[in-house]
């Protein structure tokens, strides 16, 4: 990465539009290392989602930069993602689940006025069963979306927002302000 005196201007501003906002409290981010192959600059974060203290989803988010563009990203910035949640094994065979989770993201970036181009992802689902010497859980299944798209406003808090929100509905957190039934019916019982 260049020099600090060297950074540009776009990309500085971006960084500090992610760094600005703070995500409703079970989601808990943190600065990571970003991977630096990708382009001359970039950022990361890495987000941990609680409900009733477990961890229920992760994932990252990362911002590139590239000051010369790509014509792929339609742009000289790019925010990528990779989001996990554990499933109740029922949804891993959903076959609406990827379109759904698909939405998530569009529907959270369009809710916040984070506008944005060349949009492109996968979700996969996944179901694992344990044999032998790892027997033990109950079959498992997992949620997997992998995202990019290029942010054509310059308000990074509200991709930060959109992105927070996507991961708050893959981790099935009830909106803000809202507990959902399972939370209330634990809380009556202890």
């Amino acid at each position: 990465m260049a020099s600090p005196s060297a950074v540009p201007d776009v990309f500085t501003r971006a960084v500090a539009g992610l760094r600005a906002d703070s995500p409703r409290p079970e989601i808990l981010l943190e600065e990571i290392a970003a991977p630096q192959r990708l382009a001359p600059y970039s950022f990361a974060l890495s987000a941990t989602v609680l409900r009733s203290g477990e961890e229920v989803a992760s994932g990252r988010l990362i911002l590139l930069h590239d000051p010369a563009g790509h014509d792929q990203w339609r742009g000289d910035l790019r925010l990528v993602t990779l989001v996990t949640a554990e499933l109740e094994s029922d949804l891993a065979t959903d076959p609406l689940l990827p379109a759904v989770s698909w939405t998530w993201l569009t529907d959270a970036l369009d809710m916040h006025a984070a506008s944005y181009t060349a949009i492109g992802g996968t979700v996969t689902q996944t179901a694992s069963t344990r044999f032998g010497e790892l027997a033990g859980p109950q079959p498992t299944a997992d949620l997997e979306v992998r995202a990019s798209w290029t942010p054509l406003s310059d308000d990074f808090g509200a991709h930060l927002r959109g992105w927070c929100d996507m991961l708050a509905s893959t981790a099935g957190l009830p909106p803000p302000g809202v507990s959902s039934l399972a939370d209330h019916h634990r809380a009556t019982a202890t």
